[in-house]
């Protein structure tokens, strides 16, 4: 063998020699859990603290987590076609608030079937927990909305007309959140629901149109109440707009620095706020707990305050709603 020859093979030799050395060890995979974590949507506020919530909890926990959501609290298809795409990808478990309480159930009892855990968050489904879902985690939404009926009833002496716009069809935390509502209301005979049918829908916009529509009735009202954030906030847009805000006695569901504003001014009455951080956190902490082979709560309530302008500067409240 030439002596070229021998330096090339032996520059050869060195290079495998160094390739094989402890710093270029083959890169190890990620074996910590992935936890899929998915919303009604993206773009409440309530939403971007719940994300909060599930970051913290997963950094915790050294565990990934993925968030996405549809972009609009009515896209169930985007909704189910995300579960189905989680339960393909082999994630570990995945945290859910369900747009529909039927529609939903069909996608979370395919991810049972494939041994992924799943934990509901913020809004139920129609199944018992336990049976496709190990734990249930949410406010305790009938109780908001009386919550929300006793303090409107307050606010009015006990007697007068009033007005319910409601969220959206399917929507189970809603749903019970008017319901404790009405139900609250029942208790006072002099105090008369003009209008319970009508639905806001999933967005600010859509909820702006259908509060303008119901202008007639607001008129000759004396008090109104919507159950989240989006509804809360399309009507005080129409209220303004229409010179009823603060005329109107107004309770809302849910904090944005909006509504705190509007509650500021006199404009709102009364907010009934859940805990959005604990929702997202307590989820992830708990999947993971299931995961883990822990026994786990099957039902966890994050709380629910009525929140005023006399009260928003008690600590706990401020903290609540991010002041």
């Amino acid at each position: 063998m030439r002596k070229g020859s021998l330096i090339v093979v032996a520059v050869v030799l060195i290079a495998l020699l160094v390739a094989c050395g402890p710093d270029s060890s083959p890169v190890q995979p990620d074996t910590r859990l992935t936890i899929a974590v998915i919303p009604k949507g993206t773009t409440h506020v309530f939403w971007k603290a719940v994300e909060a919530g599930a970051r913290k909890a997963g950094e915790e926990l050294d565990i990934n987590i993925v968030w996405k959501g549809p972009l609009k609290e009515n896209d169930r298809a985007q909704q189910i076609a995300l579960v189905e795409q989680f339960v393909g990808e082999g994630v570990d478990g995945i945290v859910l608030a369900p747009l529909d309480d039927r529609a939903l159930l069909r996608p979370v009892k395919a991810a049972a079937m494939s041994q992924i855990t799943v934990v509901i968050i913020d809004s139920g489904l129609r199944a018992e927990v336990g049976q496709y879902f190990a734990s249930f985690v949410a406010t305790d939404n009938r109780e908001g909305g009386r919550l929300a009926g006793r303090r409107l009833a307050e606010l009015l002496g006990g007697k007068g007309e009033v007005v319910l716009l409601r969220y959206q069809v399917g929507s189970a935390s809603t749903t019970n959140r008017e319901e404790g509502f009405l139900e609250t209301l029942s208790e006072y005979p002099d105090i008369e629901v003009l209008v319970d049918n009508q639905y806001a829908g999933a967005t600010a916009g859509e909820a702006i149109q259908k509060s303008q529509e119901l202008l007639d009735h607001l008129r000759r009202s004396d008090g109104v109440f919507c159950p989240n954030e989006s509804s809360t906030y399309g009507m005080l847009v129409t209220l303004r707009k229409n010179n009823l805000a603060g005329r109107l006695k107004f309770v809302g569901f849910d904090a944005s620095p909006e509504l705190i504003d509007a509650l500021k001014k006199g404009e709102i009455q009364g907010l009934v706020v859940q805990n959005p951080f604990r929702m997202g956190y307590d989820g992830v902490r708990i999947v993971v707990g299931s995961i883990r082979g822990r026994d786990v709560a099957q039902r966890i309530d994050t709380g629910v305050e009525l929140v005023t302008r006399e009260n928003l500067n008690d600590p706990a409240i401020r903290q609540l709603v991010g002041e």
